[in-house]
């Protein structure tokens, strides 16, 4: 399924049979400590960096009502970030997904995030625009 924007992945966890909970993962693009001149000028000129998640969340997909909701409230809490990587989790039988889950992905989440290994997620930016990684 290919999905255009924010929009489309709500709709898209609606309408599946079982419940589901989002999962967030807030990140900032960062230089790593150890860098060469050249990862530096990559970094100054928005091409590279690592990822450093600095909070993540799960919401049921009725809790949003889009995207400028979900920036609103993450700024309040005061931390910065520069994209958020997205994933659904389906419940089973009927029941929406248990917290221990709920729990279990989101530190998955976090751990592949760190990795670099964010291919499996959606990914936007702080404007809610899609980002695709090469």
């Amino acid at each position: 399924m290919q999905l255009a924007d924010f929009a489309d992945f709500l709709a898209a966890a609606r309408a599946r049979p079982e419940p589901q909970r989002l999962l967030f993962v807030f990140a900032v693009a960062e230089l790593p400590q150890t860098h060469t001149p050249g990862q530096a000028q990559r970094f100054r000129d928005g091409r590279g960096g690592a990822l450093a998640p600095v909070m993540c969340v799960d919401k049921g997909p009725d809790d949003l009502t889009g995207f400028a909701a979900l920036a609103q409230e993450s700024r309040a809490t005061g931390q910065p970030w520069d994209m958020v990587f997205v994933a659904a989790l389906a419940g089973e039988h009927g029941a929406a997904p248990q917290p221990a889950g709920i729990e279990r992905a989101l530190r998955t989440m976090v751990d592949a995030v760190h990795r670099g290994a964010v291919e499996r997620f959606l990914a936007f930016d702080a404007q809610g625009d899609v980002m695709r990684f090469a």
